[in-house]
């Protein structure tokens, strides 16, 4: 596999598997338990994917960024969805 190609799949897969756990963390107080869980849950599957597709440290930073921007959109999904609308 290319290392394009490999970096891209690891920033869709760490986008993807964040977006569910994003989406589930608003449902914590912040900085709770499971919150936290939430958050730090998917960091051992990209780390492991990250070895075995052979990417270096380099990429640390791309995948980091990729599951904020998925824990961003899940709790933005979550947000819409779960909005209570107000009656006067």
């Amino acid at each position: 596999m290319d290392t394009a190609l490999k970096a891209a799949a690891l920033i869709i897969l760490a986008t993807a598997v964040n977006i569910p756990l994003g989406y589930r963390r608003q449902s914590y107080p912040k900085f709770s338990f499971g919150w936290y869980f939430y958050v730090h849950i998917s960091i051992p599957a990209i780390v492991y994917f990250r070895i075995k597709t052979g990417l270096g440290w380099g990429f640390i930073p791309f995948s980091i960024t990729s599951a904020i921007v998925g824990q961003v959109i899940g709790g933005r999904i979550h947000r819409k969805r779960n909005k209570v609308e107000k009656t006067d």
